[in-house]
């Protein structure tokens, strides 16, 4: 029960929500299905809510195993005392145990341990009282040449060793240092000699301090990678005289000798052992800290990508485009199967684009072809332009993303998927599905490597992993999967699933045809009452035997709507399309302990709209003609742009020029705005003002803000304070880090 109070407080939810979340999580229920279909059971938890509970859940059984194993240790050592192990229970954190176990904790060989060894720990507990005005002869009764202390200072100096460890190790001390740390502490960051010229990426740093506390995520993760790349030092620094005196106050008692021996061990303690202790910690903590920003940031922008509108089930022409190689092209049916593949080269002269104009008609007619998919790669505006100027009027020209596709085409699964065709066909292949449903293509690629990452690789890898599963699980059962085309990737992420039933349901979809209903699934083999419960209802099957298997509405209320139908003279199908039958439903009739409004809410709402994809609808985009390259534009230029990737300094825009240009969150709107998902979301559509173009360093500058408020940016002070040049100047250079890194 402990856990449920601990968790209810910090998530300001009821204990009975915790331990209902925590119940449906330990028998296996999904994150998706448990926010979707036990709104009753949970209060109506979101997602992020219940990952929140799962989350902590998993730190607060951690801390325990911690625990066990920690009075274990102290225990075996025979030291542990009734009133330590209440300390130890009653941790509230892992910093906070670990420090009640340093003490105890097995070291190797220090001077407190050696001088423990001579039998000093006596002198240094007499010390420690500052009570013996003659500390000198107190000393000498512990010379002994045999135990290897030779003279007075040599004891007295032992005795301050073992003083200064257990100062060093108190946890108070530990407490209040941390505290000063945290609060007070600064990042220092500096060049290394004779680095300079390697180092330009992070000149910003080259002499940079800042309030720890305050660094920003994307700041403190670019002065660890320069540290990592041995350009930069990087120090995190503290006043003395904010901690010192703190622990003056807890171990000096007088003025004598003894204390004069006490301090002098204090400052020793802290220099050479608490201060270093500290730093390790803190980094460790910053470090945490900036990577769940950029984990959360990282996650936010591949969950709004994976959402992109979809074109849909369309015939297809995509085109990977390129110079001296050609533009591998493939044509899609409109279930994205490939029908033919062929190479064109549109830029290798007047014969070479007569040709290829000539093979993209004859498919376009051919195949009844309704939009052509082209890659923004090398040649991506050329080739737009190319097919522009054909005059197909008739069909949709979009210019699509391609980050990933280079990965996806060399990939097992595209290997698997076409075996028989070349990395430059599979690119072309992946870039035309893309547009049809990006979610379904995606999924086939790791997060990591599609483009909207913020310092992805220098992050926790585990919880990066962690958090970007979770995204991509929560997207794919949000939209539902069409169980008869889905391929194995997108099953694999339906609640329940996971690659091995997912490849078993296409086992079985392949050796028996298309699925008649969802209660056929339970014919799959390995797939079980449990896995059915919470899969079911993301799956879809059109013209299915019961006209609910297209909708959300779980299998396990088929027989409430079905009742629903009858006490208004109905049947189920009229229900879904009839809204004057549906007004007649009174859902306050249907409440159970099982079933209550908020999933009576959701299943009329699905009744009304079957299936319905929640991602926008899809709307052509094109960029301005006449500008491909940095060297076209002009500062004053407004142009139409996408969002291609949103950090926590701003937002980056691709406007057609092959180099995406930087909205800096100052830049952003008219106002004040703290995080740039307040205003853009990956893939929006964007209207940008060009205010800087750096050719030779490949960089563009924007801005999102009206003309009559588009201001000169103020130049930074001397004391490092980070005004709105010095953050656009510093967030450029990032932004072209960010681009080397993608």
């Amino acid at each position: 029960m402990a856990y449920e109070i601990t968790i209810s407080q910090e998530l300001g939810v009821t204990n009975r929500q915790v331990s209902t979340t925590i119940a449906l999580l330990d028998e296996g229920a999904t994150i998706p299905f448990i926010a979707r279909y036990r709104k009753e059971m949970t209060g109506s938890l979101d997602e992020v809510q219940i990952a929140s509970i799962r989350d902590r859940l998993q730190q607060l059984r951690d801390l325990d195993k911690r625990k066990d194993a920690v009075l274990k240790s102290i225990n075996e050592q025979g030291k542990l005392t009734a009133e330590l192990e209440l300390q130890v229970k009653s941790a509230e954190s892992m910093a906070i145990l670990e420090d009640i176990y340093l003490p105890f904790k097995p070291k190797r060989k220090t001077r407190a341990s050696v001088a423990r060894e001579k039998g000093l720990q006596p002198l240094a507990e007499q010390l420690m009282e500052q009570h013996n005005p003659d500390i000198f002869r107190l000393a000498e009764r512990f010379v002994s040449v045999e135990n290897g202390v030779d003279k007075i200072e040599d004891a007295l100096s032992g005795a301050r060793d073992i003083i200064a460890e257990q100062i060093a190790e108190d946890t108070e001390v530990r407490t209040l240092a941390r505290k000063v740390f945290l609060e007070k502490g600064r990042f220092v960051s500096r060049v290394v000699s004779g680095k300079e010229e390697a180092a330009l990426k992070y000149k910003d740093y080259f002499e940079w301090s800042e309030s720890l506390k305050d660094a920003p995520s994307h700041r403190v993760l670019a002065m660890r990678r320069g540290e990592k790349e041995e350009l930069l030092y990087l120090d995190i620094v503290v006043d003395e005289a904010d901690i010192v005196p703190m622990i003056d106050q807890r171990y000096i008692k007088g003025k004598d000798e003894a204390s004069a021996q006490v301090r002098l061990a204090l400052l020793d303690s802290y220099k050479r052992l608490l201060k270093p202790s500290m730093e390790t910690e803190v980094r460790v903590l910053t470090r945490q800290r900036a990577d769940e920003e950029a984990i959360r940031v990282f996650a936010d922008n591949v969950r709004q990508l994976l959402l992109t509108a979809p074109l849909g089930q369309k015939r297809l022409l995509a085109i990977d485009p390129g110079f001296r190689t050609g533009c591998k092209t493939v044509v899609l049916d409109a279930q994205g199967s490939l029908l033919e593949n062929t190479t064109i080269f549109p830029h290798t002269g007047a014969g070479g684009a007569a040709e290829a104009a000539k093979t993209v008609k004859h498919l376009v007619d051919k195949y009844n072809i309704e939009a052509i998919a082209v890659g923004n790669g090398t040649a991506g505006r050329e080739t737009e332009e190319f097919v522009r100027k054909l005059g197909m009027q008739a069909v949709t020209l979009v210019m699509v993303n391609e980050s990933g596709a280079s990965i996806y085409s060399a990939s097992d699964v595209a290997r698997e998927e076409f075996p028989d065709h070349d990395v430059t066909v599979r690119g072309a292949i992946s870039i035309g599905r893309r547009l049809m449903d990006p979610l379904a293509e995606l999924v086939k690629i790791d997060p990591k490597s599609i483009g909207v990452g913020q310092y992805q690789h220098d992050v926790d890898q585990h919880k990066l992993q962690t958090a970007l599963d979770d995204t991509v699980v929560s997207c794919v059962n949000a939209v539902g999967v069409e169980l008869n085309t889905a391929s194995k990737q997108i099953l694999a992420y339906i609640s329940g699933l996971g690659p091995s039933l997912a490849q078993q349901i296409v086992n079985y979809r392949t050796a028996n045809g298309p699925f008649r209903s969802r209660k056929e699934l339970k014919k799959v083999p390995r797939l079980g009452d449990k896995a059915f419960e919470q899969a079911a209802g993301f799956l879809r099957i059109r013209h299915g035997e019961h006209p609910l298997d297209a909708s959300a509405v779980h299998p396990e209320r088929y027989a409430l709507v079905e009742q629903m139908a009858k006490d208004v003279n109905s049947n189920v199908a009229d229900l879904l399309t009839n809204e004057e039958i549906r007004k007649q439903i009174d859902l306050k009739k249907y409440v159970s302990e099982q079933v209550g409004l908020p999933t009576l809410n959701d299943i009329l709402g699905e009744l009304s709209k079957p299936g319905r994809d929640p991602r926008e609808q899809f709307e052509a985009f094109s960029f301005t003609d006449g500008v491909h390259t940095i060297a076209d534009l002009r500062v004053g230029m407004k142009l139409p742009g996408i969002v291609t990737n949103i950090t926590n300094f701003g937002a980056f825009v691709d406007i057609g020029v092959h180099q995406d240009g930087l909205v800096h969150l100052s830049q952003l709107a008219n106002r004040y705005v703290s995080d740039p998902h307040e205003v853009v979301k990956v893939q929006q559509r964007v209207l940008v003002t060009v205010t800087e173009v750096d050719e030779r360093r490949n960089r563009i500058g924007l801005s999102m803000k009206t003309e009559e408020k588009l201001n000169p940016t103020p130049k930074r002070d001397r004391n490092n304070r980070s005004n709105s040049q010095s953050e656009t100047d510093m967030a450029s250079k990032l932004a072209a880090l960010a681009s080397k890194f993608k």
